[in-house]
């Protein structure tokens, strides 16, 4: 956990990459300011900052990718079913589903 409470996320609220990068960057700050001053308590609460944010924005990453690999089954299970009944509509919002999951996916690795 890192030592200012402003920056972290919440127990209950879901991981962002925004939030994340925003806590490395900060984290990082703080480390170079500890070195230059030598003050190694701001030293170590910026390393602290800096991989609570990388694991945020992993965590983010990680939950993104997961929620694209459902997009991508779902659709393409609706776009299949679309097809086999002759369902133009479902197949094509299938269709679209199963991309959206694609690029969900894409934007996450």
């Amino acid at each position: 956990m890192t030592s200012n409470p402003s920056l972290n996320n919440t127990a209950s609220s879901e991981p962002s990459k925004v939030s994340g990068q925003l806590n490395s960057a900060m984290g990082t700050a703080k480390e170079t300011v500890g070195k230059m001053t030598g003050a190694t308590s701001l030293q170590q609460s910026g390393k602290e900052d800096h991989a609570a944010g990388e694991a945020e924005n992993k965590a983010a990453q990680t939950k993104g990718h997961a929620e694209g690999m459902t997009d991508q089954i779902a659709g393409k299970k609706d776009s299949m079913i679309g097809a086999m009944t002759g369902d133009k509509k479902q197949q094509t919002s299938g269709n679209m589903r199963e991309d959206k999951g694609q690029a969900e996916k894409k934007m996450n690795s």
